[in-house]
């Protein structure tokens, strides 16, 4: 199986290439990704895994670019809220636009199978109940409508010969060749490893269901091998990897020892919280379910961060922070304020 990853040089993909050539007999992996954090890097990138890497905008896929695959795998994204907030119409420009553009130009390439990386932010505010596939989408932000909005163009595009899998993955965390730092398990150990200390700026109650990046792999696979139904949207990860953030800290801190936990008990409510049902996914996916064990991937992940250098900056100043690395292109003036490369 050929196998493209669009935004292979991200958080996931180096995680999901390696996961691929291994589970797949016979896959072979190519990227292509507009490289904004190369230099970012925890650990070298695994160049190896790839067959073939290259450097392209999203925006500018065209058919020729998907010829000879037998699966895209769409990673390639402004990845989180506050990078949403800040670059609001790339964010609908790549997320949305450039994402469904590629999926019809993969499908008049001759690709079968059409993997999109989606997000269960879109169910927003929630409730007591476990939000399931079928819920009303609440999308609270910028990066959660161009996700909702991605999901309902690829409804008509789907069809026999080219079957298109949505992935609502919970929050992704865990460590990665090409680390990220602004996700709250990440940020929670690499502060916890550089203070002594956990700073919750929430009052601790929302929701939030993980996902650690290796098991965001195994779903990938499941996603470009699996039968069944041309289209399917599907809520992937686990209750078992579901807490309110206060708790999360405290986990964290009891896996790490002599860790001092700070609460802001008087913030303002985060709306961001909610709670997911995953069974949809246990059923079509069995064998690919998560299974990371969580004191094991703090550990794994507390290991990553102990050796990298920050070079006196805090956590949250550094180059593991996507919205730091993509200001700064735009400062320096290397990126537009549509995040395209001037030079």
């Amino acid at each position: 199986m050929k196998i493209l990853l669009v935004g292979h040089r991200g958080y996931v993909g180096p995680v999901a290439a390696a996961h691929l050539v291994r589970a797949i007999p016979g896959a072979e992996v190519h990227g292509i990704d507009a490289n904004w954090f190369d230099g970012s890097e925890a650990a070298g990138f695994p160049d190896s895994v790839f067959a073939s890497q290259r450097s392209a905008d999203v925006r500018d896929l065209k058919a020729d670019d998907f010829a000879g695959y037998d699966a895209v795998v769409a990673l390639a994204a402004v990845s989180n809220d506050p990078i949403g907030k800040e670059f609001e119409a790339a964010t609908a420009d790549i997320n949305s636009e450039a994402v469904l553009a590629a999926a019809r130009a993969a499908k008049a390439a001759g690709v079968s199978r059409f993997v999109f990386a989606s997000s269960c932010s879109m169910y927003g505010a929630g409730s007591d109940s476990f939000r399931k596939e079928t819920d009303t989408l609440n999308p609270l932000t910028a990066y959660a409508r161009s996700k909702v909005a991605t999901e309902v163009g690829l409804r008509p595009i789907a069809a026999e010969g080219f079957t298109v899998t949505s992935l609502r993955f919970a929050t992704a965390c865990g460590a990665s060749p090409m680390l990220r730092l602004d996700l709250v398990l990440n940020d929670f150990v690499a502060t916890a490893l550089r203070t002594g200390r956990i700073e919750v700026l929430s009052d601790g109650s929302p929701w939030r269901p993980l996902i650690h990046v290796e098991d965001m792999a195994r779903a990938i696979e499941w996603a470009v091998t699996r039968g069944g139904d041309r289209m399917v949207e599907v809520n992937v990860g686990s209750q078992a990897w579901t807490w309110q953030i206060g708790q999360l800290a405290k986990e964290v801190a009891g896996v790490l020892g002599g860790v001092a936990v700070e609460i802001n008990t008087n913030a303002a409510p985060d709306n961001r919280s909610y709670r997911v049902d995953f069974s949809k996914y246990a059923a079509l996916a069995p064998n690919h379910q998560p299974r990371k064990d969580f004191s094991e991937a703090v550990l794994q992940l507390a290991d990553e961060v102990r050796v990298i250098d920050f070079a006196d900056q805090s956590v949250r100043d550094s180059r593991f922070i996507r919205l730091n690395v993509l200001r700064g292109h735009v400062r320096d003036g290397r990126l537009d304020g549509e995040l395209r490369w001037t030079r």
